[in-house]
């Protein structure tokens, strides 16, 4: 079997650039998550790179499956420059090894909350999973390993995450769309949920 980091580096690479920095962060029992930091004009992009060296595996399995399953790494994207939004890389890198710790699979549509503000002053504390294919396509690996996704992550003040439980994904992103919400903006207010 290929290592799959250094593909999914590549991959990366040719989307985003050139990383202009990168740290690691390791937690106990947990691999090494590593996160890149590329800039592009006014926007900085964070990606993971480490969260698809295994495959996600349902939680409710007896034996976890070291080959099949769906992998992904997580991207976050904002303006620079406003906030001290390189604070993300450790919340970023809790997230991206949860389906190692928790046993969960990240998946399109779903919540991530950290608890605590993404980076110093945010009003986000958790995010929305949004659908891969956009900023950087998913990567095809060889058979039998399932494709890796890029999954892009949007912010989310507490009351948006509490009325998407509520609503759904879908309709909260319609929401965002209505409204005309910059959700690259780090410090943003919620958009109106009446």
């Amino acid at each position: 079997m290929a290592d799959v980091l250094p593909l999914v580096e590549a991959r990366l690479r040719g989307a985003l650039g050139e990383p202009d920095a990168r740290a690691a962060v390791t937690f106990l029992g947990t691999d090494r998550i590593e996160v890149l930091r590329f800039t592009d004009g006014d926007v900085v992009r964070y990606a993971t790179l480490g969260m698809s060296a295994q495959p996600m595996s349902d939680p409710t399995a007896m034996l976890a499956d070291p080959v099949k399953g769906p992998r992904a790494e997580l991207v976050i994207s904002v303006r620079a420059g406003l906030a001290d939004t390189d604070k993300v890389l450790r919340p970023l890198a809790v997230l991206a090894a949860s389906p190692q710790v928790e046993g969960v699979v990240v998946a399109p549509g779903a919540s991530l909350d950290v608890g605590e503000p993404l980076w110093p002053g945010a009003p986000f504390t958790s995010v929305l999973v949004a659908e891969p294919g956009g900023l950087v396509e998913d990567l095809e690996l060889e058979e039998p390993l399932d494709p890796v996704h890029f999954l892009p992550l949007l912010p989310m003040t507490p009351n948006e995450a509490a009325w998407k439980r509520v609503h759904g994904a879908q309709a909260l992103q319609e929401r965002w769309l209505t409204n005309g919400t910059d959700l690259r903006d780090p410090s943003r207010k919620s958009v109106p949920l009446e």
